[in-house]
């Protein structure tokens, strides 16, 4: 029977890649768990707690942690790649020699590599030209999997095996996985939502209403699809888990890191202040900047990420962004039924015929 279980690796020794090699080892799954930090690994092979990122989180001690690289892979079948996006393309190559190409790829980063705008599943694409690879991405805050709150995810891909193999690995009473062949749209929906929980924080520490919240959620999700379908997604992808999910939790949970950020700049706190007080990556702060300015490359219309970036970078205090953004053009609710052109050329004949 040992033989047939499955072979797990994850790369990362964080939050949500310590959740998931507890999950896959509930399943019976054998899991190898990757992370730089000797000590640390020390401690997860002791006491069954990653005590830096999920501390009260009582792991499987199934769960075995390495910081060999080589070790950690040996004999993986399903590799989950858990690390920030400014180490992702590192590791991934430090990782390189150990991958075979029968293997499942997925990443699980919901970030944005500067360099080419790549997102991290083009990188694994890249650096490996395997052909099974896939993105993990949704309403997925580790804290409340690790109390096995019932949670739901996606998982992207065009390879059905890949997905399939991911769907048995992770799917679970309380961690359900559903399937999507927009690994673009899905990836995106993931980083995209950061920038935006950034703006609730900020929203909530202002003093902002209800009504506030759900107007900018609503924005920020055109804004996400606008930009998305741009780059070629499926703009029903953002109704979905990865999208409007995803989008609800981190706008509204101080569980959110991105929202956390956003909260202590709304306070009055320097980005700098605000991140250090985190003490975690905030993937949104860096999407900020690479979001706005593929916006500008592209001549995409995004005045929520516009009005971010000068909060973050240019010293804009977020109140009086708040109100540029009011006084901004009243333009279509849903741009696939009423596009933004339409409405244009509505008001130039309005402005005609007063004249």
């Amino acid at each position: 029977m040992m033989e047939d279980r499955l072979r797990v690796a994850v790369l990362g020794g964080g939050s949500f890649g310590t959740a998931l090699a507890s999950i896959a080892a509930d399943n019976g799954a054998e899991v190898r768990q990757w992370m730089r930090d000797p000590a640390l690994v020390e401690t997860i092979n002791r006491d069954h707690r990653n005590t830096r990122y999920l501390p009260d989180y009582a792991m499987n001690p199934a769960v075995v942690a390495y910081d060999s690289m080589p070790d950690a892979l040996e004999g993986a079948e399903l590799v989950f790649v858990a690390i920030p996006s400014n180490a992702f393309q590192n590791v991934v190559r430090s990782a390189r020699p150990w991958l075979r190409s029968d293997q499942i790829l997925v990443s699980t980063t919901k970030g944005i590599h500067e360099e080419g705008f790549k997102l991290m599943s083009q990188i694994l694409k890249e650096e490996t030209g395997f052909t099974h690879i896939g993105v993990i991405s949704g309403p997925n805050l580790a804290g409340e999997i690790a109390e096995k709150q019932l949670t739901a995810t996606v998982i992207a891909s065009d390879d059905p095996l890949t997905r399939a193999r991911v769907q048995t690995a992770l799917g679970c009473d309380y961690f359900r996985v559903y399937a999507s062949n927009d690994r673009y749209g899905v990836e995106l929906g993931g980083s995209l939502k950061n920038i935006y929980a950034i703006a609730a924080g900020m929203a909530a520490a202002l003093g902002m209403g209800e009504n506030t919240r759900s107007m900018l959620m609503t924005r920020a999700l055109a804004e996400m699809s606008r930009f998305a379908v741009e780059l070629g997604a499926n703009p029903m992808t953002f109704l979905g888990l990865a999208g409007v999910g995803d989008l609800i939790v981190t706008c509204s949970s101080r569980l959110s890191r991105n929202y956390r950020v956003g909260y202590a700049l709304g306070e009055g706190k320097t980005l700098d202040e605000a991140v250090d007080a985190l003490g975690q990556v905030a993937e949104g702060v860096n999407t900020v900047r690479l979001v706005r300015d593929k916006a500008q490359r592209e001549d995409i219309y995004m005045p929520l990420a516009e009005g971010l970036y000068h909060v973050l970078f240019n010293q804009v205090p977020a109140r009086q962004m708040a109100k540029t953004l009011m006084q901004g053009e009243q333009s279509s609710d849903v741009e696939f039924i009423l596009s933004r052109e339409d409405v244009k050329l509505a008001r130039r004949l309005e402005e005609r015929n007063d004249d």
